[in-house]
């Protein structure tokens, strides 16, 4: 009986049904003093009380693995996305019972939630399925799974404590690059609204010969294999394939702002795994360079099968800097490292005309050898602030600043189209899409 107690006395615990008929029990006691007839009724009604707490304890602990839990997950969580969670919880006792299921989630969603009560009928195995998002990348620590169980008597629970504690990477966001693939290859992204680009024959590099269709550019017969064939042949084209295309990460103070509970730097690496995909399966060449006070990482553009792995392994541990970005720093790295022209996709944020202006003079010497797009931040606040209605001088003043940093955002824009540089201006929430279709675009217009 001592090592019974000791081996469960920690996972047993008194239930509220069992102090509420305990404290019938004393109003009994306390009767009996004012009316005598009650006689030996709340000794017998305590010790049968007593009697079903020891046959509770007894049903309960008779079986070693009366319950069954285990996690379900993925290798590995994407950052930013719902990842789906689930418990599989199985009864091996000879009777239905109550659960009440408490999964320790990693203490970076400070989350208390995660708590579920469910009824398990004989030998039943019954699955509880919840979401987590998380907004960083790194390590995620998931403790015990936790269930308390009750017999039908109800008088007491029995804890398990299971052991899934397990450690999760969290990589840049890859549940959805399946959606960016199928929209790729169909050409165009329907995701905030659809943006054609034109279909196959519009590019330079040449594909085969074919019969003439209804539809067909006539520009394209070609009129020797007419001749030969003695009907209209026409000449078709695809994309031209194997160009390198980087994405290159300002990893500096600037891009620590947080939006959605994500940081900026957080989704350029997500719009970076993207386009690097869909860049791969119209078979050109990914790269990476990351850049803050000094160059960082540098993954050379490639389209082997493990390349998107090597970029994503790189973007897992990179982290925002605190100091300015050194662009003559990247410039010497993209002239040694990029051999061929190419698309060079930079991600950064400016937050005034006079910080583009500082950094301009290298951005113009990059956009000399290379097919240069720009893509930088709108703030989503300021753009909330300065449509909401001002209801005194305060509020007046606020959306007057709010506009003018807005104005100067797009003026940022006017200043890298008149040095032949594209610029992308985006809100948070919208960058993977709007970086696909440019590139998607460019593609189409034959600037890569």
């Amino acid at each position: 009986m001592k090592k019974f107690f000791q081996q469960y006395y920690n996972n047993l615990f008194l239930s509220d049904r069992l102090f509420a008929v305990l404290g019938f029990c004393i109003v009994l006691f306390l009767l009996k003093f004012f009316f005598a007839w009650l006689g030996d009724i709340p000794e017998i009604a305590t010790g049968v009380v007593f009697v079903l707490f020891f046959i509770d304890i007894f049903i309960l602990y008779r079986n070693t693995k009366g319950i069954e839990a285990k996690r379900i997950t993925s290798k590995r969580l994407s950052n930013g996305d719902e990842n789906p969670i689930q418990i599989e919880i199985k009864n091996s006792y000879g009777f239905g019972v109550n659960a009440r299921v408490i999964d320790e989630v990693p203490f970076q969603f400070q989350l208390r939630d995660k708590d579920f009560k469910l009824h398990l009928k004989p030998a039943e195995v019954k699955s509880i399925h919840y979401n987590l998002r998380p907004t960083k990348r790194g390590e995620y620590d998931f403790g015990f799974i936790r269930a308390y169980v009750s017999s039908p008597l109800g008088l007491i629970n029995r804890r398990y404590n299971f052991d899934g504690a397990n450690i999760l990477p969290v990589y840049p966001s890859f549940i959805n690059l399946g959606q960016y693939e199928l929209m790729a290859a169909s050409r165009y992204l329907t995701e905030f609204g659809i943006k054609k680009i034109r279909k196959i024959g519009q590019s330079s590099e040449f594909d085969q010969i074919k019969n003439y269709v209804g539809g067909d550019d006539i520009r394209t017969i070609n009129w020797k294999a007419t001749a030969r064939k003695g009907g209209l042949m026409v000449n078709t084209y695809t994309d031209e394939k194997s160009q390198n295309i980087y994405c290159v990460i300002d990893k500096s103070r600037v891009m620590r702002m947080p939006f959605e509970g994500l940081s900026l730097l957080d989704y350029a690496i997500n719009a970076t795994v993207a386009l690097s995909k869909v860049a791969m399966l119209k078979e050109d060449k990914a790269g990476l360079i990351t850049i803050s006070e000094n160059i960082g990482s540098i993954v050379p553009a490639d389209r082997k099968a493990s390349q998107l792995g090597s970029i994503m392994n790189v973007l897992y541990k990179e982290k925002t800097r605190y100091l300015e970005s050194n662009l003559e720093a990247l410039y010497s790295a993209v002239r040694s490292v990029v051999k061929q022209r190419g698309l060079l996709v930079f991600f950064t944020n400016f937050e005034s005309l006079s910080a583009l202006q500082r950094q301009l003079p290298y951005l113009k010497r990059i956009a000399k050898y290379h097919l240069l797009v720009v893509v930088f931040f709108e703030n989503t606040e300021l753009k909330e602030l300065s449509t909401a209605p001002a209801k005194d001088v305060e509020g007046i003043y606020h959306k007057t600043i709010a506009e003018k940093f807005i104005y100067e955002k797009k003026l940022m824009v006017k200043e890298l189209n008149k040095h032949g540089i594209l610029a992308i201006l985006t809100p948070p929430q919208k960058l993977t899409v709007n970086v696909i279709n440019q590139y998607l675009a460019l593609k189409a217009q034959q600037r890569i």
